[in-house]
């Protein structure tokens, strides 16, 4: 027997209030450390080059393209290997125990004395990380109305996206010295392990996610996580006869990953694994690697570190963009033009020399890479129903982190052969490709609800 019918509708009935942006604030609080600590990897490489860890060019354990390997590696484990734990456990302890778990890892990697060690507390910090993104995916897209499904992602990228002019800030001003025993990089590192700091607060007063309940037959629990959602909300039954909810019997809908491969899935499973795979590529290509791509044009150490931290300052820029036009153009072709556009940007990057034309150039980039992530994050966790999302969304996400194990080899590999012209002539070819994937296969989701989208 299927669960009530009710919350899905009444969840899209609500209207924007003070307590659901508290809410995603909340969130996104946590999405905060989850971010310092991915865009990390960028500001404190050359910290790691001057004290001797990593080079840019070597190959095994002491490259910085395993570095980057190793937490993508981690975020492909927790993504395809632990993306049902929120379907099963739920999204509110798994958003909690994966920023504890990816916390420490860094603080422990902080004190590494060598690769090894710096790659495999790398690896496990990873493993937090994919779980908490596809974690917040999935809770933001289940408790907001179907007309700001887009807005309220973005409002909580917005405020992760902060994180990344604080991480840049923090590094041009620690990386290039020592203090007390540690190199600078170790105090970036342990700033993002305050996280766990956090889990206890941001936990308390975080409802479960009410869809989430109802799939799992917990009814009357779902009803009670809603009023906590919006305490203007009365039973539906009291003023709308017509969307009165039908008793489950308490049975629980389950599902199995499997689906992902039915009739009604597969076109957009294939269509997203495709997506996944390559617009890795454009995304971290560019982000990951920025300061050494600048370092390998003959800009300064110094410089270097400066112009990126100008460019991170519109991080938060793009999430901003996409409050206002994520809901209002189809985010299907949000996606394909934002992918092209990013394209585009990184040919124009690459031929510019003029100091202030490359910070120009980098700020474009920046903005349209977070508006583009915040249109593709929305939109996969739009294409399939909430007894799976969790682990749907991991498994299609997953691909994303395989192909980013690979890509500080190929970037490091085309870097050494073709220079940074090349480097950026490969993000334009991969962004081609997903641009095309999603035009070609990817369905309309604005506005509609998500019972609709993925029955």
């Amino acid at each position: 027997m299927k669960p009530i019918s009710g919350i899905g509708p009444r969840l899209d009935r609500l209207a924007p209030n003070r307590r659901l942006r508290l809410l995603v604030a909340r969130v996104s609080l946590g999405g905060w450390f989850e971010f310092y600590d991915l865009f990390m990897t960028a500001y404190i490489a050359l910290g790691l080059f001057r004290d001797g860890l990593f080079s840019a060019t070597a190959s095994g354990f002491a490259g910085f393209a395993a570095f980057i390997a190793a937490g993508f590696a981690g975020m492909f484990v927790g993504t395809l290997v632990f993306g049902f734990v929120s379907d099963r456990f739920g999204r509110r302890a798994t958003f909690g125990w994966s920023l504890l778990f990816y916390s420490v890892a860094t603080v422990i990697m902080a004190f590494m004395p060598s690769a090894k060690g710096i790659d495999g507390w790398r690896f496990l910090a990873g493993v937090g990380i994919g779980v908490q993104t596809i974690t917040i995916d999935a809770y933001v897209s289940e408790v907001v109305p179907r007309s700001a499904r887009g807005q309220y992602i973005a409002l909580s990228q917005a405020l992760t996206y902060t994180a990344v002019p604080v991480v840049a800030l923090l590094s041009a001003l620690l990386v290039p010295h020592s203090f007390g025993a540690l190199s600078g990089w170790r105090w970036v590192a342990l700033f993002g392990g305050l996280g766990a700091l956090f889990v206890g607060p941001l936990q308390r007063g975080m409802p479960e996610s009410p869809r989430w309940l109802e799939s799992r037959g917990e009814n009357e629990a779902a009803s009670a996580a809603l009023s906590q959602i919006d305490d203007a909300w009365r039973p539906v039954a009291e003023t709308n006869p017509t969307l009165v909810a039908v008793d489950s019997g308490g049975e629980a809908v389950s599902g199995r990953l499997r689906e992902v491969w039915n009739p009604t899935y597969r076109g957009r499973t294939v269509m997203l694994m495709i997506f996944n795979l390559v617009q890795t590529v454009g995304f971290y290509g560019f982000a990951s690697w920025i300061p050494v791509l600048l370092f390998a044009r003959g800009v300064t150490f110094m410089h270097s570190l400066q112009y990126t931290f100008l460019m991170a300052l519109a991080a938060p820029v793009g999430p901003v963009v996409a409050m206002y036009l994520s809901d209002a153009a189809q985010r299907k072709w949000q996606v394909v033009g934002l992918a092209c556009g990013m394209a585009a940007l990184g040919l124009i990057f690459a031929a510019l020399r003029a100091p202030a034309l490359v910070v120009i150039a980098g700020v474009a980039i920046t903005v349209t890479n977070n508006w583009f992530s915040c249109a593709f994050h929305t939109y996969q966790a739009e294409l399939y129903p909430t007894r799976i999302r969790g682990r749907a969304i991991g498994f299609v996400y997953s691909w994303s982190r395989f192909s980013a194990i690979f890509v500080g080899f190929w970037i490091a590999a085309t870097l050494a052969r073709f220079g940074v012209t090349g480097v950026f002539a490969l993000i334009a070819a991969a962004m081609l490709v997903a641009a095309g994937a999603v035009a070609f296969a990817g369905p309309l989701t604005n506005r509609i609800p998500l019972e609709t989208i993925a029955p």
